[in-house]
């Protein structure tokens, strides 16, 4: 209130209507806090428990995965010799693989030029550059130096797998444009032709080819086998693999098989997320004793139904045996070496899981996977609250419509409150108005009595 109050009477008006107004929004503001530390609390548990269901419906449907049953791995008993992966359609085996000749490309020079790289073709012309079948022409502009001419192969030639570069003799100062290719395999020879009287230098008195161009030569279980490249694909289906060093009579073992490590890590990550389920909701809803006399404390959801019935119904399905037939491989997760423990987490024998991935791959991928597998079970029972518009969110929804109502509550008393305070002022101001007008006409009375004569 922006006015001066209580001149007239002496007394106190701001403090009186303050205590006033303060006792009258007390018993509101009081609840309305509650209200919204509950519905707050409620919410971000709410949310808490519905992002830790979700990231284990993810691990689950990661592992209700039959391709990740189908995927096979290649491994080498020598990297340093060959190394190797593997398609979904290899088929499991054992091969011995002995590197007899790696496959190489083709690197010729040029003959020798006096001037180095800034030696330079008055007349130019134009070179030839042959690639196995293939051939390509390169202009060479009057006036251009060796340097021009390199960077004219490489601009060019790029595409081809064609580079040229500059080998200078220090001693004499003369200079050679030498020729890569990047293409392996018999008869991916390079050959290098001029025409222009100043280009005929670099085709005369050209040195035995750097390095030729061969196929890779490997024995198979003992067959003798060639590749145009180190990569070798084809030789043994859905299996691909590359030659890294040659050695004659040393073989290397590639053995292909179900790729039991992908299985495993999918298994320690299911197993991680509904631990760490697990670990979310005892915070939500532990009661915790502070010692005698003292109030517990207690978690946030105790008692609520949505997680009380989403554990039950996972608990169920990790420990039923019963959507089994007697002739399974696996029955429980159990089986596989995942048992639960006393605090109500899961534990990997790791031994056991391994031991039943080796036996009998395929029927683990039986258990878990598939419309009736346990991911899928699993997937079921929480499925509907953790869903858009399922029953976690229908609640968080409902507790966000009720905190909006508390705010509008919250406004509300804020105007009955100003309107309180205001009919206070107004009273008080004109109680205050009053007790003025008396006080001055008592103050008068008094002085006229004072001044009539034989007044003492």
């Amino acid at each position: 209130m922006a006015s001066i109050t209580g001149i007239g009477s002496g007394i106190d008006i701001d403090a009186i209507v303050k205590a006033s107004v303060a006792a009258e929004r007390a018993p509101k503001d009081a609840q309305l806090a509650r209200l919204t530390t509950k519905m707050t609390t409620q919410i971000t548990s709410l949310g808490t428990f519905k992002s830790a269901l979700s990231e284990f419906q993810t691990a689950a449907k990661a592992l209700n995965d039959a391709s990740l049953f189908g995927i096979r791995k290649a491994s080498s008993s020598d990297t340093a010799r060959v190394t190797a992966s593997a398609e979904k359609t290899a088929l499991t085996g054992t091969y011995r693989v002995e590197v007899e000749q790696l496959a190489s490309a083709s690197k010729i020079a040029s003959g020798s030029v006096a001037g180095g790289s800034g030696l330079a073709f008055a007349s130019g012309g134009s070179l030839t550059i042959g690639l196995g079948d293939d051939s390509f022409d390169v202009s060479v502009t009057a006036g251009a130096t060796l340097k021009e001419v390199r960077d004219a192969i490489n601009t060019q030639l790029n595409d081809k797998g064609i580079s040229a570069n500059i080998v200078t003799d220090p001693a004499n100062g003369t200079s050679q444009l030498v020729l890569s290719s990047n293409k392996t395999g018999a008869g991916n020879d390079l050959s290098l032709e001029a025409s222009g009287a100043d280009l005929e230098a670099l085709v005369t008195n050209m040195p035995p080819a750097l390095s030729e161009a061969k196929n890779a030569k490997f024995k198979i279980d003992g067959l003798e086998l060639q590749s145009a490249t180190n990569a070798v694909s084809g030789a043994i289906e859905g299996v691909t693999f590359t030659l890294v060093k040659a050695e004659e009579g040393v073989s290397t073992t590639l053995t292909v098989g179900e790729n039991t490590t992908a299985v495993k890590d999918s298994l320690k990550k299911f197993v991680d997320a509904y631990n760490k389920l697990i670990t979310t909701t005892n915070s939500l809803t532990s009661v915790v004793s502070t010692g005698e006399g003292n109030e517990p404390l207690v978690g946030k959801l105790v008692g609520d139904s949505s997680v009380r019935n989403v554990l039950n119904g996972l608990r169920s399905e990790l420990t039923n045996t019963a959507a089994g037939q007697s002739g399974d491989a696996f029955r429980a997760l159990a089986d596989l070496g995942i048992t639960t423990q006393k605090d109500g987490k899961l534990a990997i024998d790791d031994s056991k899981l391994t031991a039943a991935l080796e036996s009998n791959f395929d029927a683990v991928g039986s258990f878990v996977t598939g419309d009736n597998g346990l991911m899928s079970r699993l997937n079921k029972r929480i499925d509907g609250y953790v869903k858009s518009g399922g029953v976690l969110e229908q609640r968080i929804s409902g507790l966000q419509k009720t905190d909006a109502d508390i705010k509008e509550q919250k406004a509300d008393l804020e105007l009955r409150v100003a309107a309180i305070q205001a009919r206070l002022y107004s009273q008080y101001n004109a109680m205050d108005t009053l007790v003025g007008q008396l006080s001055r006409t008592s103050d008068s009375l008094a002085s006229a009595l004072s001044s009539l004569p034989g007044v003492v």
